[in-house]
């Protein structure tokens, strides 16, 4: 099982920000999986954000960002979007999760995701996903990713979506 964290760490975590990677190809990657990216002005609230600042909204086929959202905010966000059944994603705001399930294949989704940004690759985001605090049975999110995921990968698989 997995979950992202909370509270939310200290903002001085290090981890990759939206600022430090291709804005473009954030873009084209959800554009890729029919969502929009929005860009959220530096000082202004989230929309659609569960956790609240910096991390990631959503509201209906958009994922809301700043330039200090962490990647893996951004990428998780927008995945549960893309494993739920495109009828349920119009109505969607803030709370995206329907089951457990569905959270695990949103984090294993978001690791393979990263890949296709430069950048940033799934070693990165699983170490940002430990160091933000995710929580997973094995300890790591890549050993969790490595040894534990085959329901996430057969949730991913039953559905056509990358589960590698």
């Amino acid at each position: 099982m997995s979950a992202p964290p909370s509270p939310l760490p200290d903002a001085d975590v290090e981890v990759l920000r939206v600022r430090d990677v291709s804005s473009d190809a954030l873009a084209a990657l959800l554009a890729g999986h029919g969502l929009q990216l929005a860009h959220v002005a530096d000082d202004a609230p989230i929309p659609g954000s569960y956790w609240g600042e910096p991390e990631a909204g959503l509201v209906g086929t958009t994922v809301h960002a700043r330039g200090d959202t962490p990647v893996h905010s951004l990428l998780h966000e927008a995945c549960h979007l893309i494993v739920m059944p495109p009828e349920r994603r119009m109505h969607v705001h803030t709370d995206a999760t329907d089951s457990v399930p569905e959270e695990d294949a949103t984090c294993c989704l978001q690791i393979i995701l990263a890949d296709a940004v430069p950048g940033v690759g799934r070693e990165r985001l699983m170490a940002d996903m430990d160091a933000w605090g995710y929580s997973f049975r094995l300890g790591s999110a890549k050993a969790w990713f490595e040894e534990d995921a085959e329901d996430a990968r057969a949730f991913l698989a039953e559905r056509g979506l990358p589960h590698r």
